[in-house]
């Protein structure tokens, strides 16, 4: 079916993401523009947006600005699974996605193509212990995260098949982009699986797509560093050699303090924090003082420099060599 998509003019072999050498730190950025997205272009910074920061819970449709300062910087779109768990289990079976999240999947595809994102991430179901408290609960959000993977590279297909009749191969590329898939877990033997599952799937849908140049690691931004069994940095070198050729993690919700070592692995591309923002609320509240944008900026600001030196490469640095099997 794809290699004769192909001859009527569909895109092949597409990326789904564009990516540099090195660490890339994106700043987490809870709105969909105004000033504190205006400071981050300003400064240079990459960013991390939350669909939720679109959502229009009154409307049940996200809000996509024309233009804004964040369709001018280097963003990447979080599909929110956290925060749609969360909702779930709050107010209970939802009208979006697989009944968690509030919006469709068609919604969230055409968000992803119309807000100027770089890159956006597939919805995925996280795997945090307040969400997933034993096996069972994990195996099945591996399962169901590779399950919206496929429905998602569905829509894509349809939407890019249909654009076809009109444009060039081109400009439905551009027009419509290829996911990152999320890789989900708790354990390394969790996050092996996933990425086995999510191989399955994608490879159904090539030539029309590459293989994967980035690849999501979604669960790790409330857990421990350095534990043996389930700490981010066992988890990075537990990947070592099972990522498929040529693709390299993006780290969601990264502690800063682990930067210095999370760049000595080289099939890691990017990471984000909302770090600075909550530090941000934390400093204001103790310091009896209004959380403004100037002083969430500043914040940014500090942050940002000190994960800059971190994730640099300096003097004595013992970077690992990847290899793939």
């Amino acid at each position: 079916m794809y290699l004769e998509a192909a001859e009527r003019g569909m895109p092949v072999r597409q990326r789904n993401a564009n990516v540099d050498e090195g660490l890339l730190v994106r700043v987490g950025i809870p709105h969909s523009g105004g000033r504190l997205a205006y400071h981050a272009f300003n400064e240079g910074y990459a960013g991390m947006v939350s669909a939720s920061a679109f959502w229009n819970p009154r409307t049940g449709r996200f809000r996509i600005p024309e233009a804004t300062d964040l369709t001018e910087m280097d963003f990447a779109l979080d599909s929110a699974g956290f925060t749609a768990m969360r909702l779930f289990q709050l107010k209970g079976r939802q009208q979006g996605i697989a009944n968690v999240y509030p919006w469709s999947l068609e919604q969230f595809v055409e968000l992803a193509a119309f807000s100027g994102a770089t890159w956006y991430a597939q919805p995925d179901l996280c795997c945090e212990p307040a969400i997933a408290p034993d096996q069972e609960a994990i195996d099945y959000r591996i399962n169901a995260t590779a399950t919206l993977l496929e429905a998602t590279l569905r829509v894509v297909y349809a939407w890019q098949d249909e654009l076809s009749k009109t444009m060039s191969a081109r400009e439905v590329q551009n027009a419509v982009r290829i996911p990152v898939g999320v890789a989900q877990g708790w354990t390394v033997d969790d996050y092996r699986r996933s990425i086995d599952l999510m191989m399955q799937v994608w490879e159904r849908w090539m030539p029309w797509i590459a293989p994967p140049v980035l690849i999501g690691l979604g669960s790790v931004c409330r857990r421990h560093l350095t534990d043996p069994r389930h700490g981010l940095f066992a988890i990075l070198e537990g990947l070592e050699g099972h990522l498929p050729v040529g693709a390299r993690v993006h780290c969601f919700g990264v502690k800063g303090q682990a930067l210095s070592r999370v760049k000595m692995y080289p099939w890691v591309a990017s990471v984000d924090s909302m770090a600075a923002d909550y530090s941000a609320r934390v400093k204001a509240r103790q310091a009896g003082i209004s959380n403004t944008i100037a002083h969430r900026a500043a914040e940014v600001n500090r942050w940002m420099a000190a994960a800059s030196r971190r994730a640099a490469p300096a003097t004595g640095d013992q970077f690992r060599l990847g290899f793939n099997v």
